[in-house]
């Protein structure tokens, strides 16, 4: 009896060994510049069902995100808003090439658009794309060399433009200049350009993730800034990976999977739709209909020809970006 009572404590002891027993309960996960409240949310709301967890938050640009992935940021999951930067991982060894087919939607939990926040009152009566042209009208958007947020708006305005200026690629391009020229500051990501714009008060309109612009105004009030929905925007997917190479070095693929699948959990999706971001699930959606204005959304696919030609075209080096955004 002696024996075996001295044997099950050996062996009760080597279960509570960490490097036995003991089950990751750790996360990194790498997200865009705008995403804080959101995830804080989102996390918590995770946490309560998985007590123990902890989940650590990254913010900044997805690109800048993606570069310090490769360079040692280890992150176990990326929510991201754009597909470019997870291909970028998958590049290098970092995502499974195949991501975009390990969860619904192309791997996009919930989706947005650039939009409008202007003054209350609207008093330069801001409305649409063409507006931002205009000489009296200072648009606040960030890098687009940092920031996939600025990327959809430049692509946002491409399209407006390709469609009012029946593809004249000059005036296309004039318009795309005159937008660039008009903006004061360009920080490096999202956040910092809603801190330019509402608390520093610079510009006349900030171009954002609707969902931000809807943040701002709930924080704020509607007697200091208040939204405008233009006539078309661009499709903004918030695609989503599982950071293969660093989950697998954590031990935290289950945990990892689990997570991103509670993003397209109705109770994840309400959280989304909450902090103003449109979704996927039909019974959520419903609820929240109306809430959210009719827009018209192009995709990306179908202006441009899809990412991979975007990529090539207008954001690598020598491209359309630099040609018409220069040494800004």
């Amino acid at each position: 009896m002696i024996r075996l009572l001295v044997l099950g404590t050996a062996f009760a002891a080597l279960l509570a060994s960490p490097t036995l027993a003991q089950q990751p309960t750790k996360l990194l996960n790498a997200s865009y510049d705008v995403s804080r409240e959101l995830f804080a949310a989102e996390n918590e709301a995770f946490i309560k069902q998985h007590p123990g967890v902890t989940i650590d938050q990254s913010h900044a640009g997805t690109s800048k995100q993606a570069r310090s992935i490769v360079e040692g940021l280890e992150a176990d999951v990326v929510t991201f808003n754009q597909s470019t930067d997870i291909d970028f991982l998958a590049k290098n060894g970092f995502v499974s090439k195949d991501w975009t087919k390990a969860f619904p939607n192309n791997a996009s939990p919930f989706y947005s658009f650039p939009s409008f926040l202007v003054r209350a009152g609207n008093p330069k009566n801001i409305k649409d794309w063409g507006d931002l042209a205009r000489d009296d009208v200072h648009a606040v958007f960030p890098n687009p060399k940092t920031s996939g947020n600025s990327r959809y708006t430049y692509l946002a305005a491409y399209a407006w433009a390709k469609e009012a200026y029946k593809g004249d690629q000059g005036k296309i391009e004039a318009y795309i200049t005159k937008i660039f020229n008009n903006v004061p500051v360009f920080d490096t990501g999202g956040r910092a350009a809603t801190t330019t714009f509402v608390e520093r008060e610079t510009g006349d309109v900030l171009i954002t993730f609707e969902a931000e612009t809807r943040g701002i105004v709930k924080q704020y009030g509607k007697d200091k800034v208040e939204s405008v929905i233009p006539s078309v925007s661009l499709l903004a997917e918030f695609p989503v990976a599982v950071v293969d190479k660093v989950a697998k070095k954590h031990g935290t693929e289950a945990l990892a999977k689990s997570y991103l699948d509670f993003l397209y959990s109705e109770e994840g999706q309400r959280i989304a739709a909450e902090f103003g971001n449109r979704v996927n699930n039909e019974k959520v959606a419903a609820e929240v209909k109306g809430q959210f204005p009719d827009i018209r959304l192009v995709k990306v696919d179908d202006v441009f020809g899809g990412w991979e030609k975007v990529q090539k075209e207008h954001f690598a080096s020598g491209g359309t970006l630099d040609k018409l955004y220069g040494s800004r």
